[in-house]
């Protein structure tokens, strides 16, 4: 699913979306190409198509097959669901935007619908490994305060994920020429795309330090609770790596790689956020017990 992602983060960065031209499934309506066909735009989003009907097949084996084996789990039957229609949702959202073409907007949606299939997935794998007894889960005990951090980080990196994606479907990632300002001499936005862009920039920054307080609180409080303290202090590591990537972006006029890591952070840190959401719901039912 990571590799999904990074695909189609790929295919956006290159301008690979139209590399096999409005025919989806097949490319430029052929079942066989020749070599005079083949460009690098085309490789990009055929290997892109390739990868995501791939994750279709494991993600769905991996749905029955937890379903059959873990499904007394109460979280396994909804997230295998879960994992399944937000694929076939993103494909559909794919094929839809090479078919008919779609606003910037709807190809951010793109990105967040995927980001849900990948974490859907990413928590099955941390249940099937027993991550969650490992650090004690059953017994976890989250007071309201950091409930509100966990829920409401969650929440509010869905929507930076949506200005991030909006602003390189809308082709700003470069509207500002430097950072943290927008261009040199200049504290305010001009055109358009340099508002979407330091939006972005807005947005991100009040997620770096909403994460940074809700750490130290997890550093001050919860030490005898390893999964919440280490959680955090993950979540901590990565929204500081997304920041920096998405300065350097701008930096050295958007290197490919560094793009590309920008993509995996955001993709690690909404993972790891939605295993807070569980372990606020193992937290709801832990104190029903008592």
């Amino acid at each position: 699913m990571l590799v999904v992602l990074l695909g189609g983060a790929l295919v956006t960065k290159t301008g690979s979306g139209m590399g096999c031209g409005r025919s989806w499934p097949l490319c430029h309506g052929k079942f066989v190409l020749l070599p005079s066909d083949i460009t690098p735009q085309l490789l990009i989003e055929l290997s892109h198509r390739a990868a995501s009907a791939t994750a279709g097949i494991l993600v769905l084996a991996l749905a029955i097959a937890s379903w059959r084996l873990i499904g007394h789990i109460r979280e396994t039957k909804f997230l295998a669901v879960l994992s399944v229609v937000f694929l076939l949702l993103q494909a559909l959202l794919g094929a839809g935007a090479v078919v008919w073409g779609q606003s910037s907007a709807m190809k951010a949606i793109h990105f967040g619908v995927s980001l849900i299939s990948f974490a859907s997935v990413l928590i099955l794998a941390l249940l099937i490994f027993e991550v969650d007894r490992k650090f004690d889960a059953n017994r976890l005990i989250i007071d309201r305060k950091m409930k509100f951090h966990m829920i409401g980080v969650l929440i509010y990196s869905y929507i930076v994920v949506y200005t991030g994606a909006y602003v390189r479907h809308r082709g700003a990632s470069l509207s500002c020429s430097s950072w943290p300002l927008c261009n040199d001499g200049s504290a305010m936005p001009m055109r358009f795309q340099e508002w979407v862009q330091m939006g972005h920039r807005f947005a991100a920054g009040l997620i770096f330090v909403w994460i940074a307080y809700a750490a130290w609180q997890a550093i001050k409080h919860y030490k005898h609770q390893k999964v919440v303290y280490w959680g955090w202090i993950i979540c901590f590591i990565l929204v500081s790596l997304q920041a920096t990537s998405g300065a350097l972006i701008v930096l050295t006029q958007l290197n490919l790689a560094i793009a590309l890591a920008h993509a995996v952070f955001i993709s690690c840190l909404f993972g790891v956020l939605s295993y807070f959401l569980l372990l606020v719901s193992r937290s709801n039912a832990n104190m029903k017990k008592q």
